[in-house]
């Protein structure tokens, strides 16, 4: 299969065609030319208006349902909005049941992904059926292609345990990631812990719980080496010690969820449970620390944490309402409105090396592996447009600049043109 890009803006620092409009020539999943003009009768052609092309966008936290939570989103359907969203690689939860475990889990996944567009990168359970108390086979889930190993939103409760995870990694350089909340602090927590909470009358999760596991996962990371990965940080105090650890040298990475970029706790004063996430939103303080800290490069990846919820378990009161939001088709649009084209196409490309996933550059000879999109026009999102299964989305109502076109890769073109 043959495919023709006209006009198309190349942004990526690696390609020798950085900045420039060219014509892209793809044939098997392959980029055989760039040039000023081409024409290629036997290729399907897009000509889309203002075409701009990135290498392939990451996230780093994505759920959808299957196996076992179908009604939320199949991986089908949810690689489909992946694709839609810009997304040709997706690091993909382990909040599933069952819990990926073992290499029949792994595999599956695959299986169930192999002819999908978006490369699906699954994660596996550090803990054996979840337990919190025996590891998981780390080094063969690593083989059978799991590219790290989480217990989702679920902390590491034992320190022996995140110890000899830590201390097992390291001759096969595995990836912990450790989900950084002490549940002892805030136990049945609604909301952060503010003036805003008080004023509510709901429990609140103090930035405390958030503060403590990191500086406790950050000790042992100290003491034992490894690799580690902090998902989703929400406080000002979490960038302030991620800044620290990397300076004394520590092998230590984060990311943040684009929702605690966009929001605070403010949005919650009507108990709008759209707004019920995990990590919760916070003040005003955090929110201006956590975009410096994405700026300055402290955090290393953005993501959209997509947790697609049945309505059943959003449309009730907050106290009792599920976490979580979908984000990916939103994804692109909140962050040109928050840091602009060049800044949002970095994060959107950015860590794939911390989870050893290839990258290709766009320049001839190289794999095609493309996100087309263009920062013009305008969304409105609304229940009736958001493709995703779930529409528990945190953006209902907002308006955003941009639009995705879709991505080619895996041999696969995935774009739509209306």
């Amino acid at each position: 299969m043959k495919v023709l890009l006209k006009s198309a803006k190349i942004i990526d620092a690696s390609s020798n065609f950085n900045g420039t409009e060219q014509d892209i020539l793809i044939q098997e999943g392959t980029i055989i030319r760039i040039s000023n003009s081409i024409s290629d009768k036997n290729a399907i052609t897009f000509n889309l208006p203002d075409l701009h092309l990135s290498q392939g966008w990451f996230d780093s936290s994505v759920s959808f349902g299957e196996p076992g939570l179908e009604e939320r989103e199949t991986l089908k359907h949810g690689l489909e909005v992946a694709a839609y969203s810009g997304f040709s690689h997706i690091a993909y939860n382990t909040n599933t049941e069952p819990r990926p475990d073992s290499k029949a889990d792994i595999a599956f996944l695959q299986r169930k992904s192999f002819k999908a567009g978006v490369s699906l990168h699954p994660k596996a359970t550090l803990t054996q059926n979840n337990n919190n108390k025996n590891l998981a086979e780390l080094n063969d889930l690593k083989l059978s292609g799991a590219v790290c190993f989480s217990n989702h939103k679920a902390p590491i409760e034992s320190v022996h345990l995140l110890k000899l995870a830590l201390q097992y990694c390291q001759p096969f350089g595995g990836l912990i990631e450790s989900f950084p909340i002490n549940h002892t602090i805030a136990p049945k927590g609604i909301m952060h812990e503010g003036h805003m909470s008080t004023s509510l009358g709901l429990v609140g999760i103090p930035s405390l719980a958030e503060h403590i596991q990191i500086q406790r996962d950050l000790s042992v990371l100290h003491y034992t080496g490894g690799k580690l990965h902090i998902p989703t940080i929400s406080s000002a105090k979490s960038v302030d010690l991620i800044r620290s650890a990397k300076k004394e040298g520590m092998d230590v990475s984060c990311s943040v969820s684009i929702h605690n970029l966009m929001f605070t706790d403010q949005v919650l004063n009507k108990f709008d449970t759209r707004f019920k996430l995990n990590p919760p939103l916070r003040e005003v303080s955090d929110q201006k620390a956590l975009i410096k800290g994405v700026q300055d490069g402290v955090i290393d990846m953005v993501t959209s944490d997509h947790q697609p919820i049945n309505i059943e378990e959003k449309k009730m009161e907050l106290e009792y309402a599920a976490y979580g939001s979908i984000g990916l088709e939103t994804a692109f649009g909140v962050l040109l409105k928050l840091f602009g084209l060049q800044k949002s196409i970095d994060l959107l490309t950015k860590g794939k090396k911390r989870f050893e996933i290839s990258e290709y550059p766009i320049d001839e000879g190289s794999r095609a592996d493309l996100t087309l999109f263009t920062p013009k026009g305008s969304t409105e999102i609304t229940k009736n447009n958001i493709m995703s299964s779930s529409k528990n989305s945190a953006y209902l109502g907002q308006k955003f600049n941009g639009k995705t076109y879709g991505i080619i890769a895996n041999n696969e073109v995935l774009i739509n043109q209306i």
